[in-house]
Parts: C-alpha cells; sequence; structure tokens
C-alpha cells in the first residue's frame, strides 16, 4: 500500500529528481540490455562503460580550460557528457578493429579496451586532480555515481532517454529479433544488419554515458545486465522480456533510491555518533542484483531452486512407483510384510515406512497389521507401470537393436515418463506384443 513516506519520493524537490531520473535511467538501460544479453554480448557495456571515464575527465578538462565556474552543473555536464560519448565511440571502434581487422578474440578485445582507457582516465585524473581541482571532485562523480544531486533538468534528459530508447526499440523490433535469433537469416531477408548493429551500439553508448552519471562508472554495466537477466528467466517471447527488463529496472531505480534514504536515516536514528550515507547508486546496483538472483533461483521454469524441487518430486514419484511395482510382483490380495518390500529397495527403513504412508494415504496401498496390500487403484496404477516397462523393453530390442541383457535399466527409466498418447503409439508399432523380451507377459492396457 502506498502511503505518504513514499509518494515523497516522487513528490518532494529534494527526493523527486533523484528517484525519477533513476527510474527512467534503469528502465532504458534494461530494455538497451535485453539486446546486449541477446547479442551476447554482455561484456561491451562493461568495456564501454570503463571506456568513458577518459572522456569524463577530458570534458571536466576543457570546461576548465574555458574557465567555466564549477556551479555552472549544466554546462559542465554537458562538456562532460559529450567527452564521455566521444572516448565511448573510440572505444567501440577499438573492439571492431580488433576483433575484425587484427583478428583478437572477443573477450581479449573487450578487456583490453576497459583496461587500456580506464588506465589512460586515471592518468588524466591524477594530472587534474593539481590543475583543476574543484572541477576534479565533480569529475569523480561520475565514476562512483551521485544520484542523490540530481535536479530536475535530468528527469528531463532521462526522459529523452528513455523516449528514443523505446521507440527506436518499437521501430526496429522485427529486426532486431531477427538478427538476434539468426543473423544469416536476417541477411538472406534483406535486412541490413550492419546499420541494425551501429544503431544498437549508438543507443548501448547513450545509455550508458547518460547513466553514469546516477550510478557511475564502475557499475553501469551491471543496470545494464541484470534486469535482462532476470527478464530471460520467466519468458521465451522476446516482447515480454522487454517489458520485464524494463519493470525490473524500474522497481530497481525506485528501490535503491528508497534503500538509500530509509536505512540511512534508521542508522543514523540508531547510532546517532556514527555518520552512515549509503550511496544511491550502489543501492540500486544491489537491489538490481537481488533482483537478477532471486529470479536465478526462483523463477517458475527456470529458477535453480524450483528445477531442484521439480527433479526431487519426479525421483520421489519414480520412487513410489517402483515400490507399487514391487508390491505388484506378489500375488493379488496378498499382504506384504515390510520386511519382504524392504529386501527390493536400498532405503533407510525410516524413509521407506515414510514413503509408504505416503502412498496409504493417497490411497494406492492398504495398510494392515502385518504389512501392507495393494488397493484396487494401486494395482490398476503398478499393473500399468509394468505394462509400460515391458513395452519399452520390446521396442528397444525390435526397432533398436539392443541386446535383451541391456535394456532392463533403459525400460526402468522410461517408464516412468512415457504418456497415455506414446503407450497406444507404442502398442500400435508394435502389434499389440503379449511377451517382453525375457518372455514375460505384458499386462493388457488398463481400461
Amino acid at each position: 500500500m502506498i502511503d505518504g513516506s513514499l509518494l515523497q519520493f516522487f513528490t518532494d524537490p529534494i527526493l523527486r529528481a533523484p528517484t525519477i531520473g533513476c527510474i527512467l535511467m534503469c528502465i532504458s538501460s534494461g530494455l538497451v540490455g535485453v539486446v546486449v544479453f541477446l547479442k551476447k554480448q554482455s561484456l561491451i557495456g562493461e568495456a564501454l562503460s570503463h571506456a568513458t571515464y577518459p572522456g569524463v575527465i577530458l570534458g571536466a578538462m576543457i570546461a576548465g580550460v574555458f574557465e567555466i565556474d564549477s556551479s555552472n552543473d549544466v554546462l559542465i555536464t554537458i562538456f562532460v557528457m559529450l567527452g564521455a560519448s566521444f572516448t565511448a565511440l573510440i572505444g567501440l571502434w577499438c573492439i571492431h578493429f580488433l576483433q575484425h581487422k587484427v583478428k583478437v578474440p572477443s573477450d581479449s578485445a573487450l578487456c583490453f579496451v576497459l583496461a587500456a582507457f580506464f588506465g589512460i582516465g586515471l592518468t588524466l585524473a591524477s594530472q587534474m586532480q593539481f590543475a583543476f581541482s574543484s572541477l576534479y571532485r565533480q569529475a569523480q562523480i561520475y565514476l562512483y555515481g551521485q544520484a542523490a544531486t540530481m535536479i530536475d533538468i535530468h528527469i528531463w534528459v532521462y526522459s529523452i532517454l528513455f523516449v528514443c530508447v523505446t521507440i527506436v526499440i518499437s521501430l526496429f523490433y522485427k529486426e532486431i529479433r531477427t538478427i538476434a535469433f539468426d543473423r544469416e537469416y536476417a541477411r538472406s531477408l534483406g535486412i541490413n544488419t550492419r546499420t541494425v548493429d551501429h544503431i544498437i551500439y549508438l543507443l548501448i553508448v547513450i545509455a550508458l554515458v547518460i547513466g553514469i552519471r546516477s550510478v557511475g562508472v564502475v557499475l553501469m554495466s551491471a543496470m545494464l545486465i541484470a534486469p535482462a537477466v532476470a527478464a530471460r528467466q520467466y519468458t521465451h517471447k522476446l516482447y515480454i522480456t522487454f517489458i520485464l527488463a524494463a519493470l525490473f529496472g524500474g522497481v530497481s531505480g525506485f528501490l535503491g533510491n528508497y534503500f538509500s534514504i530509509s536505512i540511512g536515516n534508521a542508522l543514523a536514528i540508531h547510532f546517532p555518533t556514527h555518520h552512515f550515507a549509503l550511496a544511491t547508486g550502489p543501492m540500486i546496483v544491489i537491489v538490481a542484483s537481488i533482483l537478477c538472483l532471486l529470479s536465478l533461483l526462483f523463477a517458475p521454469e527456470r529458477g535453480l531452486v524450483i528445477r531442484y524441487l521439480r527433479i526431487a518430486h519426479f525421483r520421489y514419484h519414480c520412487l513410489q512407483e517402483n515400490l507399487l511395482k514391487a508390491c505388484w510382483r506378489f500375488p493379488e490380495g496378498k499382504t506384504i510384510p515390510f520386511d519382504e518390500i524392504s529386501k527390493y529397495q536400498s532405503l533407510s527403513p525410516t524413509y521407506l515406512r515414510f514413503v509408504l504412508a505416503s502412498l496409504a494415504w493417497q490411497g494406492w496401498l492398504l495398510k494392515e497389521p502385518a504389512g501392507y496390500r495393494l488397493s484396487p487403484e494401486g494395482r490398476a496404477w503398478s499393473t500399468r507401470i509394468v505394462r509400460l516397462h515391458r513395452l519399452w523393453e520390446v521396442y528397444l530390442v525390435d526397432y533398436l537393436g539392443m541386446g535383451v541383457e541391456r535394456v532392463h535399466r533403459s525400460a526402468e527409466e522410461m517408464e516412468h515418463i512415457i504418456t497415455p498418447e506414446l503407450e497406444r503409439e507404442l502398442t500400435l508399432l508394435l502389434n499389440d506384443p503379449k511377451r517382453d523380451p525375457h518372455s514375460q507377459p505384458i499386462p493388457k492396457e488398463f481400461e
């Protein structure tokens, strides 16, 4: 529920610009990041963001040469942005030159540009520290970001960025989708892949250059990749990936601002003798990283934890079916002692009793004082499992030519995943066999 403390982030004159500006910046970065992620060029954001740093310093130094006062934030920002754009484009050209002309591997070219340009930037910064001290401190804002000092004009800057990114992606959506998944096919359709690539790279540079004001050179690449990676875990459709990436980016931008202020205030209240300042840019990246990590772990289809839970559930289901199949081998209506069942299983007695109790609770087994007995439903289910097992053995021997002595293990695995439709197809293909390769009778199909 939105209350006044949250609304003030959008209405308060001090909090409004950092909050809205960061939200728009993160949404734009998330949209661009999807394209970067699909092109499998995630490291290019890291390389180009560091390539902007010498441009930031050069822009500030040029402003100092023209004797622009450090309080003139608008003019200095323009010089810095132009310088950052210039060196980022040079970095991009160097990457392509190394990859396509010198034949340097992609990762090596990216790492070289990252280290070389950032090293040049640090060298220039060390000189600027003494030549233009006040401008040096202002330029350092772009290294780690300082969203808290943003003003209303930055809202307009990030709004223009958001509109430009949205329009370009909307206009070239089909081309981007085709190139990302099959570049050769895109060329066969007459799509000018080089032009689209240039537009995408220009978007990346613009997003990075404008974004470093709030998140910083060092962390900006995270805002390209984290929302895109998080979004990819929830869908296989590209347009939904764009929407989710924008959503995750916007949420990261808002929560980064919110936690930066609220946690900082809470710490200041509890520890009044200490000074706590949680930078907004790093907090935005932390939130984005947490959202990405949670998505990687708990996304419904692709989440690591969810996949392990599905695997565990399937193994438990297979174990239940194997226990029913073991009980099926005993004469119908016979009560099977626990010791007899445990002979066919390698489970601990405690866990085996738990699984048997679960089967009894579900109605597949009947618990009796002397042991367990298959219920009518349990016998029907176990009969079908045995039938599937033996049908699959016949298929492996007759159609794949496997030796009779080798088919049992494969049939043990396949019997748990054969669907009723596949069972009918197997029955028709094999002409409804009556015996398996071991001359054991195949139970009739259960109606």
